[in-house]
């Protein structure tokens, strides 16, 4: 027992302007769309609701998301669609980036983003500026890997100065049918603790992270929005609703993702403001 209340959707919609939805895990798994997922993206459309799909994923530009989504009967446009990887022109803009040589470990459109923002692809085994973990994907793995921790170490070695960054700060997804994968803040987990066994001394050899728990992204849904009348629907507690509540938003917690443990037990920065059982 828990004394989170339960939700409907019908009961957030009418306490919210907006809804934020997750998408792996609350819309979708690598298979397709989630029980009940197409009928409330037809709802929201033809009530003419306001809501954005929000999303650690920088493996797919907004456009090759909502294709893929549409081919799973989910009738998303691209513009209702905040991606970590849209994160990084800002990032970059920030930190003066432009033109900087960009290793990206991803499938193409991963390295669009960087692109997108500024940044020039080189391969892993030129001189870089930059190494962005757009994906656990699009990539053969342990040679890939294996040899950008050997240039990354070679040029740390001579003194270069190496920015690590991190869009998708996610470590599992759901894939579908009671299965799960390892995300891209996994693989940038294992740099970081190669990079802590050389350099020990190194405290700042750590990933820039972008994507949810961290502001940035509620950011963008804000400026898009208007309002802090949001609610994120989300289906893990580290970074849907620990995002949110660091935000100040409202959140729902979904039982068709990654979370599975007691939550008696949350501390306040990731305890969800409702659980929603359905997406009907």
């Amino acid at each position: 027992m828990t004394d989170i209340p339960e939700v409907t959707i019908d009961e957030l919609l009418a306490r919210h302007e907006v809804l934020l939805l997750d998408a792996y895990g609350v819309l979708v798994h690598s298979g397709g769309a989630l029980p009940g997922a197409a009928g409330l993206i037809d709802r929201l459309n033809r009530e003419e609701r306001r809501y954005f799909v929000v999303t650690n994923d920088a493996s797919k530009l907004p456009a090759t998301s909502a294709a893929r989504y549409r081919g799973y009967g989910l009738h998303l446009s691209p513009d209702r669609i905040i991606t970590s990887g849209s994160l990084l022109a800002g990032y970059f803009a920030a930190h003066g980036l432009s033109g900087a040589r960009c290793v990206v470990l991803g499938p193409t459109d991963s390295e669009r983003y960087v692109e997108q923002a500024g940044g020039r692809i080189v391969l892993p085994s030129d001189a870089f500026d930059v190494l962005v973990i757009g994906d656990e994907s699009g990539y053969p793995f342990l040679e890939t890997v294996d040899r950008v921790l050997t240039s990354l170490f070679r040029a740390l070695d001579r003194g270069d100065e190496i920015r690590l960054v991190l869009p998708n700060p996610d470590l599992i997804y759901p894939a579908g049918d009671g299965s799960f994968g390892f995300a891209s803040g996994t693989v940038a987990a294992m740099f970081e603790a190669a990079l802590q066994a050389r350099y020990p001394d190194r405290a700042d050899l750590r990933f820039a992270r972008l994507g949810k728990p961290h502001p940035a992204i509620f950011e963008e849904a804000l400026r898009r929005s208007g309002t802090r009348n949001m609610i994120m629907i989300g289906d893990q507690v580290e970074t849907d609703i620990r995002g949110a509540c660091v935000f100040g938003l409202d959140s729902a917690l979904v039982g068709t993702g990654v979370t599975h443990s007691s939550l008696e037990s949350l501390p306040a920065d990731i305890r969800p403001t409702y659980l929603l059982r359905s997406l009907v």
